[in-house]
């Protein structure tokens, strides 16, 4: 990480707002799950979208670069694919993630 792009105060306190952020969006998310997908599917696809920039954002912050971020999703997602992780082994799901992340910068 370069010094100048290094603000200690500056990303302490939006690290902290990024936290709390993204426990609103959480605590917004399974509130939204006990009144039923059918009622709240356009506001349950905003928390998801909204959890994953505000990640995206903290691990930036952290100094993390993007690309490191996603290079660690594929990492994580080959693992649970070769252990036929449960999620995997009920319908492909991390098969379709890994291949929609590899596939989306041509979109």
């Amino acid at each position: 990480m370069k010094r100048k792009d290094f603000n200690i105060m500056g990303n302490v306190k939006i690290i902290e707002s990024l936290k709390a952020q993204l426990l609103r969006v959480i605590g917004d998310f399974y509130t939204l799950l006990t009144r039923g997908s059918n009622v709240c599917e356009d506001a349950i696809v905003e928390c998801i979208a909204g959890a994953i920039i505000i990640l995206y954002t903290l691990g930036d912050k952290l100094g993390y670069s993007l690309p490191e971020i996603d290079h660690e999703i594929k990492t994580k997602l080959d693992r649970g694919i070769r252990a036929e992780d449960e999620v995997e082994k009920e319908g492909k799901s991390l098969s379709k993630l890994k291949e929609y992340i590899s596939n989306r910068r041509d979109q």
